[in-house]
C-alpha cells in the first residue's frame, strides 16, 4: 500500500483532482473491498489532510501527527471490511484517529488521560484559522480555546474545525449526544465569556499549562 498523510497536499498516489472529487467514499470503499488498493488511496487523498490537522490540534506536535496519521490510515486499510455503513467513513475513521491519538497520551503519561498544552509552546490553534475567522481573532480565538479542557476542546474542534454533526461526534467520542452537547455548548459559553470585551484574563497562564492538572 502506497499513501503518505500529512500537511502536504502533494500525494504519492499522484491522483488528479477530477478524480478525487468525482469519487465517492462509498464507491472508493467497495473498490477497496474487492482489492483495489488504488482506491484506498484516493480515500486517503480525500482524508488526509482533515486527518493529519485534526490530531495535530490534538497532540501539538507535527511529527507525532504524521505518524499517528499513518497508524490511522492502515488501521483503516486493516478493518474496513468491518465497517457497517459505508456512508460513516468520516465518523468511523476519525473514531479511529481519536482512539490512536489517546492511546498515544496514555502510553507516554499514564497518570493523564488526554491531552494538555506546554506554556512555552505555539497553542495548536494557531496552526489553522477556522473557516470564516479573520486571522487576528483567531488568534484571540487560540488562546482561549487553550483554557478549555481536553474535553470541550475537542468537541470544538469536531464541530467548528471539522463540521461533524452531534451524533456523528457522538461515534467519534463513543459517547451519547447528550454529553457531546453538554461538552460543547459549555465550551462555547466559557469561549464567550473569554472573548467579550473587556476581559482581562486573555493573558493569563492556559488552564491545561500545566501536566498533570485538569
Amino acid at each position: 500500500m502506497t499513501f503518505r498523510a500529512g500537511p502536504n497536499t502533494d500525494h504519492t498516489a499522484q491522483v488528479s483532482a477530477r478524480g478525487v472529487r468525482g469519487a465517492e467514499d462509498t464507491d472508493l470503499i467497495a473498490r477497496v473491498r474487492r482489492g483495489d488498493v488504488e482506491g484506498f488511496n484516493l480515500l486517503v487523498s480525500r482524508w488526509e489532510k482533515r486527518v493529519f490537522n485534526y490530531l495535530l490540534r490534538l497532540t501539538g506536535n507535527p511529527d507525532d501527527s504524521l505518524d499517528l496519521s499513518q497508524d490511522v490510515f492502515l488501521k483503516a486499510f486493516q478493518n474496513i471490511r468491518k465497517l457497517d455503513d459505508t456512508a460513516r467513513f468520516g465518523p468511523w475513521l476519525f473514531r479511529i484517529a481519536h482512539n490512536e491519538a489517546y492511546s498515544q497520551f496514555r502510553k507516554r503519561r499514564p497518570e493523564v488521560a488526554a491531552p494538555e498544552s506546554e506554556s512555552n509552546e505555539t497553542s495548536f490553534f494557531d496552526r489553522q484559522t477556522a473557516p470564516g475567522i479573520a486571522v487576528d481573532l483567531s488568534l484571540a480565538v487560540s488562546a482561549a480555546l487553550d483554557r478549555l479542557n481536553p474535553e470541550q476542546r475537542e468537541a470544538v474542534v469536531l464541530k467548528v474545525y471539522q463540521g461533524f454533526k452531534f451524533d456523528e461526534m457522538a461515534e467519534i467520542l463513543d459517547c451519547p449526544v447528550s454529553t457531546v452537547k453538554s461538552r460543547l455548548y459549555t465550551a462555547l459559553d466559557l469561549l464567550k465569556n473569554e472573548l467579550a470585551p473587556g476581559n482581562t484574563t486573555r493573558n493569563a497562564t492556559p488552564r491545561n499549562a500545566t501536566r498533570g492538572t485538569r
